[in-house]
């Protein structure tokens, strides 16, 4: 074996034996203190904030990849949302009204997306409370209206099959899918 590949091996051996969260440049860092880390945490959300809303959790998340300790990261998360600069629930309504504006997006997406950025289950629900059954089948049929004209040369069961998988993977029921592609293909002909 040459000298370098062992050294690389060398090293690799070393990194492996030091702890997940310690780097050879934390080892050689100083002690930060705590009003340090505070400030670093208070950096961190109010950058993250200025480039876009989010959630407490997703703040708590890019904390901790900053390295910070839990009880400073608590207290400067519930300082934010003792101001009200973190909301949870404003901001469900806010992804819930947006998506499903902009997307067409069914209650059951926003309810997924709502719990994969940490939103509470109360939180979600009161903003998922906005949207009703009528205004899903009239997104569905807005859409289906937007797609209708780009199949009218396929074949009556590609078409139909085509309009419903497109409802379909937006999260739309087979039964709205069903009902608005057979209406809107009755209005065509």
């Amino acid at each position: 074996m040459s000298s370098p590949q062992m050294t690389r091996r060398a090293k690799t051996s070393a990194s492996r034996s030091r702890s997940a969260s310690e780097s050879y440049f934390d080892s050689l860092a100083p002690e930060r203190s705590p009003q340090d880390l505070e400030q670093d945490a208070r950096n961190i959300v109010l950058r993250k904030l200025n480039y876009a809303p989010r959630t407490r959790s997703e703040l708590a998340t890019d904390l901790v990849a900053g390295g910070i300790p839990e009880s400073i990261r608590e207290q400067v998360l519930d300082r934010y949302v003792e101001v009200g600069l973190i909301d949870d629930a404003a901001l469900a309504e806010l992804w819930v009204t947006s998506r499903q504006r902009t997307k067409g997006s069914t209650r059951s997406v926003l309810k997924h997306e709502l719990r994969q950025k940490g939103v509470s289950d109360e939180d979600a629900e009161a903003a998922l409370a906005l949207i009703t059954e009528a205004d899903e089948y009239e997104r569905a049929r807005s859409l289906i209206a937007t797609k209708i004209r780009a199949t009218e040369r396929l074949a009556p069961k590609a078409r139909t099959r085509r309009l419903m998988g497109l409802l379909m993977r937006r999260g739309y029921s087979a039964n709205l899918a069903q009902v608005v592609v057979q209406e809107a293909i009755g209005a065509c002909e």
